[in-house]
């Protein structure tokens, strides 16, 4: 007579993490905080540019006839509006942005990259582009991008 083996059942409660799995969730938050900063610092020694208004001309240079509602930029920048107001603000003060209303509602405002800021995008681009590299992309160095991109933006969704 063949005897069949039981399962054991399943344990009760949640999976501990393996030991790779703690180093991964406990390095998140650190580079959630240290990334941003990184780059900032990156971009005001060398080109007296924050990454916030870095990041404003560069998703206003990808949008529609490089506009967006000040709401849209916000959530493109994931900043508060009222946060993305002062960045607009500053921008529009040196020339890069300017403000109008919306045509279809009164209430809203676009941001617009005026050509000025598109230059001015264009000249910070390479210390940007060297500052994510540096920081983050080379740390990356033989690991699937794509397969780590689609987790990202799976766990982000």
């Amino acid at each position: 007579m063949a005897t069949t083996a039981t399962p054991d059942p399943a344990p009760a409660g949640p999976r501990p993490l393996t030991p790779d799995e703690e180093a991964v969730v406990r390095a998140l938050p650190r580079l959630i905080h240290a990334l941003p900063r990184a780059i900032d610092a990156d971009m005001m020694r060398e080109q007296r540019l924050p990454n916030t208004e870095y990041l404003a001309l560069m998703h206003l240079s990808e949008a529609p006839e490089r506009r967006l509602r000040m709401s849209e930029l916000a959530d493109a920048c994931e900043m508060s509006l009222s946060g993305t107001t002062r960045v607009v603000q500053r921008l529009e003060s040196q020339g890069f942005v300017r403000r109008t209303r919306c045509p279809d509602d009164a209430r809203g405002w676009n941001a617009a990259l005026t050509d000025a800021g598109l230059r001015r995008l264009e000249e910070a681009w390479p210390t940007n582009l060297a500052a994510v590299r540096r920081h983050f992309l080379d740390h990356l160095t033989g690991m699937d991008l794509g397969q780590l991109a689609a987790a990202l933006h799976e766990v982000a969704t």
